[in-house]
């Protein structure tokens, strides 16, 4: 294992820049020292790798399982676990997201190539989600503790790809927890009606956005760049006209766990349907839920029937 890695923190709340390790000879201890590091930065950098497709996805193998990406192409037919991304003038993830949460085991942590980067701009930031939900209030933590959210797949053009997860998630390794709500996946809180879930979800991704809790990376060609995605959200900077590549591994197998149960059961509509009834139409798909029946199943319960 190198141990003379050199280890600059970038900001206050989470990043850091490792240099003096070739990631295309890591070895097993190599990757323990990394985890580590990862687990305290929450998102690392190693410039100048310049790794092949090889190298990186057996690189990317020493954290676990890898898969490819389920809505993008990839170009690499010999090495289906790294997908590809070309952007020029846009065409990039210009909201703040942990990614593949519309599935119900999401991504554990992400490794990206940056193969060719524009000479300004196309920046990335990342945010601290331990810190976003710590500086909350105590009883808008004890709130978010006893929620869940839908998140679904619709930046992808399938919204009928989707899953339901706790508000705050606890990690599964630091056992601290996280708030875990996205502007670009999450659709709905289970719990709330949809007004009062668009205020909070409004509230709430803003707020993970906070200046506080991030951390600005300026890219050169053939950095490495790694982050956990239990505990933090990116965002790239939509500012460029070269064309941008990154390629990259996603680390698979994790189930979101809450502190413990919801604490309120999933929400139904207290009077007749009307036009409004369309905002429940894609949580009530996703529960089985017939909308028409709602109505009359609550009435039969009040009534003890």
């Amino acid at each position: 294992m190198n141990d003379n890695l050199e280890v600059l923190r970038l900001s206050g709340s989470l990043g850091a820049e490792v240099r003096g390790i070739a990631l295309a000879d890591a070895a097993a201890a190599d990757a323990e020292k990394i985890r580590s590091l990862l687990t305290e930065h929450l998102v690392l950098f190693f410039p100048e790798q310049h790794l092949s497709v090889e190298e990186h996805a057996a690189f990317g193998r020493h954290f676990g399982k890898l898969e490819g990406h389920p809505n993008l192409q990839n170009p690499f037919a010999d090495q289906p676990e790294i997908f590809e991304l070309v952007a020029t003038r846009g065409g990039i993830a210009d909201e703040w997201h942990s990614d593949i949460t519309f599935q119900a085991q999401p991504s554990i942590m992400a490794i990206l190539n940056m193969v060719k980067c524009p000479e300004i701009g196309g920046d990335t930031m990342w945010a601290n989600m331990y810190k976003a939900y710590d500086e909350l209030s105590p009883p808008m933590q004890d709130l978010c503790d006893g929620l869940t959210a839908l998140h679904d797949a619709l930046p992808h053009g399938k919204p009928e790809s989707m899953t339901i997860h706790p508000v705050v998630r606890v990690h599964p390794e630091t056992k601290r927890k996280s708030l875990f709500v996205n502007e670009h996946f999450t659709r709905r809180i289970v719990e709330l009606s949809h007004q009062e879930s668009d205020h909070l979800l409004a509230y709430l991704t803003r707020w993970a956005a906070n200046p506080r809790f991030t951390v600005r990376y300026r890219w050169s060609q053939g950095t490495i760049a790694m982050w956990d995605n239990r505990c933090t959200q990116h965002y790239v900077l939509n500012d460029f006209d070269q064309e941008r590549i990154i390629q990259r591994v996603t680390v698979m197998g994790d189930e979101p766990k809450a502190a413990g149960p919801p604490k309120w059961e999933p929400y139904v509509r207290g009077r007749h349907a009307g036009a409004s009834s369309r905002y429940d139409r894609q949580l009530n798909k996703f529960l089985g839920r017939r909308a028409g029946s709602l109505e009359s199943n609550r009435k039969q319960d009040a009534s003890g029937s």
